[in-house]
């Protein structure tokens, strides 16, 4: 097992993180526990001066509801004057609740209602336009900030909607996967489905499109990892195999690779790092309770919350 390489204790158990993914903010990480969400920054040794593992709290900021999901905006900046720290969370009252802050006195908080069962997954799209949310009530709901985040889109599906993602290099699609099994892409603008892939077995919990290369989606099915390369027709996994025996809960593709992966799964809810080629773990540690799953966006970093922990693990890449 791997101990990580540094780790933050709080005195709130964590129900689950985000660390956010752009240049201007790529220390951020928004904390979700109790009516509380948790803003601070983290500092890695390759980047201070003094080498050392530093975490400073910038900021605490009230929700009212129990938190089940969290994106940053990608127009979030600590650089600008003043600052600007845009995120989502989804709540257990099954609303979606919008916040802006400064860090220093002005936030604000925008709570957007449609969804009649618990939200699972938000995401933002590249530009900031669209957000995207799936939930219980098999439903994928797209925002438009453009129109004071109104309800503009509503994708149905035939269960639970797990995961939502965007790409870069594809605007205008998003990647919504369904706990059947079936994962699909949306144009969001002339709302037609364009393809749709199918896991060997579900229960599929969550699925990732990695941001180094838009042809590969990974899903984590029962406890198998499927992969996609778009690339090849037809769109049949590229590659399935097993790594939580008894089922999975999150997967996250390496933002530099997609041949480098992160899961979270049974038995004892276990974090594992593996290579496309290999089934021996680059990371593999347990965790015995699960509370969400980031890599950071510009160091070989894996993040991981369980209980009151949030843990950073070094990954190797070869």
């Amino acid at each position: 097992m791997t101990a990580p390489t540094h780790l933050l204790s709080f005195t709130d158990q964590i129900h689950t993180f985000d660390i956010c993914a752009t240049d201007f903010a790529s220390n951020l990480i928004c904390i979700a526990s109790d009516k509380k969400l948790i803003l601070g920054l983290v500092r890695f040794p390759e980047e201070s001066e003094n080498e050392a593992f530093e975490w400073e709290r910038l900021k605490d900021i009230y929700n009212e509801s129990r938190c089940h999901a969290l994106a940053f905006h990608p127009e979030t900046s600590l650089v600008t004057v003043p600052k600007t720290v845009t995120f989502c969370s989804a709540g257990a009252d099954f609303n979606l609740r919008i916040f802006r802050t400064d860090l220093q006195n002005a936030d604000t908080v925008q709570t957007l209602k449609a969804h009649t069962n618990y939200v699972n997954d938000v995401a933002w799209d590249t530009e900031g336009e669209y957000l995207a949310s799936v939930s219980d009530d098999h439903s994928c709901k797209i925002w438009s900030s453009d129109s004071q985040y109104e309800n503009v889109t509503t994708f149905c599906l035939s269960s639970a909607g797990m995961s939502a993602k965007w790409h870069p290099e594809e605007p205008h699609k998003v990647l919504v996967a369904e706990k059947k099994g079936v994962v699909h892409l949306y144009n969001v603008r002339s709302q037609q489905a364009i393809m749709s892939l199918e896991a060997p077995r579900g229960p599929l919990m969550s699925a990732d499109w990695s941001f180094n290369n838009c042809h590969y989606i990974t899903a984590l099915a029962y406890g198998d990892l499927v992969t996609w390369d778009l690339s090849h027709k037809p769109c049949s996994p590229s590659d399935v195999k097993q790594i939580h025996e008894d089922g999975g809960r999150c997967v996250r593709f390496a933002p530099n690779t997609e041949l480098v992966s992160a899961s979270i799964g049974r038995p004892d809810i276990t974090l594992k790092v593996c290579t496309a080629k290999s089934t021996v773990p680059l990371v593999e540690a347990s965790l015995k309770l699960y509370a969400g799953l980031s890599w950071h966006h510009r160091l070989p970093y894996v993040a991981a919350a369980y209980d009151r922990k949030l843990g950073f693990w070094k990954v190797q890449f070869k």
